[in-house]
């Protein structure tokens, strides 16, 4: 006899993501994120920035890479600064310091691996 095995079915909510549907966690000094999505390896996070607002100097044992969706940025990584506009990017390898200024307002789309479990508690 020989059986089948049946796909495991994948729910929507599993595969789209509806920004609409996820609420803002407000960090202060005129940034705020949410998190639009993660699986066990991977993590997207949209965050929001005011003008002058600032992502700290900061590392982590994360691969990191970004997209500009709206503002421009001052973006710093590794002691290296470039100025980032709409549709650039950037890539920071693990434990490599970074961080970055919005030049007016502006929104970073973030995609971490592995995910920021530090995001989750």
């Amino acid at each position: 006899m020989t059986t089948t095995m049946q796909p495991t079915a994948i729910q929507p909510t599993d595969v789209f993501v509806t920004d609409a549907d996820i609420p803002w966690q407000e960090l202060g000094d005129g940034v705020r994120r949410k998190i639009l999505g993660h699986n066990e390896t991977m993590m997207m996070v949209r965050v929001e920035f005011e003008t002058g607002a600032i992502g700290p100097q900061h590392r982590h044992p994360h691969v990191q890479c970004a997209v500009v969706e709206k503002g421009a940025f001052d973006v710093t990584i590794d002691g290296r600064t470039k100025r980032l506009g709409v549709g650039d990017g950037y890539m920071v390898p693990p434990n490599v310091m970074h961080g970055v200024v919005a030049l007016e307002p502006g929104v970073l789309l973030d995609i971490f691996t592995p995910i920021r479990e530090d995001f989750l508690g």
